[in-house]
């Protein structure tokens, strides 16, 4: 059985194609997002309702974007503690 119903692969299809999400997608990472996967999970889900075939095989569900800090480094180092004069007023610059 599908790990999702088969109209969740179809919305998330739709929304992976969707002209705003694509232009935020490449705002963010230079390329437009690649929504194919979404729609074999769909296809195979729907053969599987039909045919409930071993050979329609869904790949288990996967998260849209996972976690910003696993695909970017950071740009700073974070710090463990602040730093000791963080009391002070800053300088007039």
């Amino acid at each position: 059985q599908p790990p999702r119903p088969c109209e969740d692969y179809w919305w998330e299809w739709k929304h992976c194609r969707g002209l705003r999400h694509a232009f935020h997608h490449y705002y963010a990472h230079g390329e437009l997002p690649a929504c194919g996967r979404w729609r074999e999970d769909y296809d195979a889900c729907r053969a599987w309702e039909s045919s409930r075939s071993a050979a329609a095989q869904v790949r288990p569900a996967r998260p849209r974007g996972g976690s910003w800090v696993q695909r970017h480094a950071p740009v700073w180092a974070l710090r463990s503690s602040p730093p000791p004069d963080w009391h002070r007023p800053l300088q007039p610059g």
